[in-house]
């Protein structure tokens, strides 16, 4: 079994699942898959059991019974992950927005010594392909706005492309994790930081996805802007 392990959380993703599978499987490096289904009506889980098949020791698949949000979905992964004992764990989309090519430069971050490695949209300039100008200069100052609140010194404050090394998620309390959208990304890196891990930005170049839809809301946009203020009372208190 490889010792590296690829969660990827999915709710309608029947037009990119076979393709991503098959795409970090063809990597140099040995990783695993994880996916957790949120029962998604499009027929994703049973894609993923029949391609379980080709792959019986590499792809993994826990199906949850509704849709309950992508911070939940990362964190059942987490835990099965920890479980299983994988050295490396990672979060990535089904979409292709984060590039599976990536998956070994993070990997090999983690090797050479952080133990979390944030693939970054913003540590280069602005790397991000076929998003509006709007969406850009949202999620690019959306990070400048996490930096002056939590005194972190991270670019892309909601990457939702890492590598944890095994020792980090043991180490935050999981149950614990409030947020479910962006600010989960903001949350976990924010968790990360207050224990003194040492976190490491790669730069990667983001493509929008081109099939499937987003699943940005108004809501999880608000849950990002006064969770991190909260983040920081929290941490302030030392209630985190």
């Amino acid at each position: 079994m490889a010792k590296s392990i690829v969660i990827i959380p999915t709710y309608n993703e029947i037009e990119n699942i076979e393709d991503i599978i098959q795409t970090v499987f063809a990597l140099p490096k040995p990783f695993s898959i994880l996916v957790v289904d949120d029962n998604s009506p499009d027929g994703t889980a049973d894609k993923v059991l029949e391609l379980q098949a080709q792959f019986p020791d590499q792809l993994f698949l826990e199906i949850r019974k509704k849709k309950s949000g992508l911070g939940t979905a990362y964190v059942h992964g987490f835990k099965w992950a920890i479980a299983k004992e994988f050295d490396y764990i990672f979060e990535m989309d089904a979409d292709f927005s984060h590039n599976p090519n990536d998956l070994v430069h993070l990997q090999q971050a983690c090797e050479d010594g952080a133990d979390l490695a944030i693939g970054s949209r913003y540590s280069t300039g602005v790397n991000v392909v076929n998003w509006p100008l709007s969406r850009v200069l949202l999620s690019y100052f959306a990070s400048v706005y996490v930096r002056l609140i939590t005194g972190m010194k991270i670019h892309d404050a909601t990457a939702g492309f890492k590598c944890y090394k095994r020792k980090v998620l043991e180490t935050i309390n999981l149950d614990k994790i409030k947020f479910v959208g962006y600010a989960f990304q903001i949350e976990m890196k924010y968790r990360a930081f207050v224990k003194q891990f040492n976190i490491v930005e790669v730069p990667i170049i983001f493509t929008d996805r081109t099939k499937g839809q987003s699943k940005m809301s108004g809501a999880i946009i608000r849950e990002a802007v006064f969770g991190v203020i909260l983040l920081r009372i929290k941490s302030l208190f030392n209630q985190l």
